[in-house]
């Protein structure tokens, strides 16, 4: 099946929705997208015509998305589009949605602090937590002496 996957860089425009459904937590909320374009004759940047999107996430990423993201936000959304067109009393409407498959802030335009979600326990056979990695680099002395030390090639 052919899908059109996009990302899209915008601003969080509403509060996302989050619901418990039957088949796992779902939250969506509309994205806008704001074209910007340098005017050569004023020799500014201006805005150009803002596109909407509604934003649907779904399971961990509904949960993710709903306890991280807040209106005004800079995010980049990766997922599929839907683009669908609808008659509402008399007139033509056209929805674009994107179906999210990744989300996470921008950061070009601000700085964010991840934090994992822990995963749940499966009763008494959880793994045992493994323990951090020493990711500190040796003190000077040690290398100077690993320096001074011969190497045999065979």
């Amino acid at each position: 099946m052919n899908e059109t996957i996009i990302c899209a860089v915008g601003n969080v425009a509403t509060q996302p929705v989050y619901r418990e459904l039957a088949t796992g937590p779902s939250a969506r909320f509309r994205l806008a997208v704001t074209a910007r374009y340098l005017d050569r004759g004023k020799n500014e940047w201006t805005d150009g015509h803002t596109n909407f999107f509604t934003v649907w996430a779904n399971r961990q990423l509904a949960t993710n998305a709903a306890g991280s993201l807040n209106v005004g936000d800079p995010v980049v959304v990766q997922g599929r589009l839907k683009v669908r067109s609808d008659v509402r009393e008399g007139q033509n409407w056209t929805s674009a949605d994107i179906d999210a498959t990744a989300i996470g802030h921008d950061l070009a335009r601000g700085t964010s602090a991840f934090r994992r979600t822990p995963r749940p326990e499966v009763g008494a056979a959880a793994a045992p937590a493994q323990p951090e990695p020493d990711w500190e680099t040796p003190p000077a002395e040690a290398d100077a002496q690993q320096a001074q030390e011969p190497v045999s090639v065979t």
